[in-house]
């Protein structure tokens, strides 16, 4: 990355926005508020402009920022913002581009992971990858050719939505399963795992078997050299890894799992890394 260029990244999720100012591949600058809880369409963009404020210079060049929804990318329009209901519809792009009159590029927040693996992370290593970030939901990022999927309506990778099951997948095999089941979270689940605790383990072997299938899913849809996973259940890969790779044993291709690679990524980081490299990514 040019050392000259200062991109600003903002990574808007659930309940919270962060923002980090980029300069020569490193974050020298973030910030992290929680949204309003109204949750309203005017309060979180005004969130959002507060992230790009507090990490804002002058010499900002660009602005990328991940959501999580579809999104038209030519016109930098947001639909349904999962988990945000008053953001249906929202010109993002034109919004952001007249307040701080610099370019803005709007891509979903899977995406953006992936986009930072790809250039900062593990994902330096493949020309076919698929980037996993599972927290609250589970999504997907697809990188070919050692470039991001560019599709239609920004939906590919979008597993957790795929049937499964009675429902999807983002049921089984994101946070929404410890709470749907077992009215709890994945932290306090994988904490008790890890003293031993039988009826945690239990809990965990059930969620490994089912990221199990979902990996099986994407291998047979993508067929990639990697998965790369991320977000705030891959902290507790020690707990279930095992697990879930003893349930791609049961799949018709044992080459393409033999040759599969399933790796974890670092840090938090390389969502708002990813957002900034939107501007690179388009050409800047």
């Amino acid at each position: 990355m040019n050392a000259i260029k200062k991109l600003i990244g903002v990574d808007l999720g659930a309940t919270n926005v962060r923002s980090g100012m980029v300069a020569n591949g490193k974050l020298t600058k973030t910030f992290a508020d929680k949204l309003p809880e109204d949750k309203s369409k005017e309060g979180v963009l005004q969130s959002i402009c507060t992230a790009i404020e507090s990490v804002w210079e002058e010499s900002a060049s660009a602005i990328g920022i991940g959501v999580p929804s579809v999104v038209d990318r030519a016109n930098g329009i947001v639909y349904n913002v999962q988990n945000i209901p008053s953001w249906d519809e929202v010109p993002l792009k034109s919004i952001l581009q007249e307040r701080f009159k610099v370019p803005v590029h709007v891509n979903n927040d899977a995406n953006c992971f992936a986009l930072g693996e790809l250039h900062f992370g593990k994902g330096k290593k493949y020309k076919h990858f698929v980037g996993l970030a599972i927290g609250t939901g589970i999504a997907g990022g697809i990188i070919q050719n050692g470039k991001l999927l560019i599709d239609v309506n920004c939906g590919s990778g979008e597993f957790g939505e795929m049937c499964y099951l009675d429902t999807k997948f983002e049921d089984y095999c994101s946070g929404i399963f410890f709470e749907k089941n077992y009215q709890t979270d994945a932290k306090t689940v994988f904490e008790k795992a890890e003293k031993g605790d039988k009826n945690a383990l239990q809990i965990v072997s059930e969620f490994a078997i089912h990221l199990g299938k979902l990996i099986k899913t994407i291998v047979c849809a993508i067929d990639p050299e990697a998965i790369i996973i991320g977000g705030s259940i891959a902290k507790s890969k020690e707990i279930y890894h095992a697990l879930m790779i003893r349930e791609l044993q049961y799949f018709p291709y044992p080459k393409s799992i033999q040759r599969l690679k399933i790796d974890y990524t670092d840090t938090d980081e390389f969502q708002l890394l990813g957002s900034a490299y939107l501007a690179i990514d388009a050409g800047l």
